[in-house]
């Protein structure tokens, strides 16, 4: 495993944080190939911010930038997120 690569469960506290709840069960669906899945089961990789890509194509699901009190989210590769109340 790339020592930069781990999964969305390591993102847990600042998807929290970001929308103050439970965010690794919320289930996403790749805009690149229509798979399903658990926030949590996504492939995440760090650098200057966070980029969650789909573990069945490689797509770029989400990006993740904090910068001071900022953050930015960017949400293309997703074609939906599913929030479990």
């Amino acid at each position: 495993m790339d020592a930069l690569m781990l999964d969305g469960n390591a993102a847990a506290g600042l998807l929290h944080e970001i929308f103050g709840s439970e965010m690794t069960t919320a289930v996403g669906t790749c805009d690149g190939c229509g798979a399903a899945g658990e926030v949590g089961a996504v492939r995440l990789y760090r650098g200057a911010g966070l980029a969650f890509r789909c573990p069945h194509c490689d797509n770029v699901l989400m990006k993740i930038v904090v910068g001071g009190e900022r953050v930015w989210v960017d949400f293309r590769g997703l074609r939906a997120l599913q929030l479990n109340s």
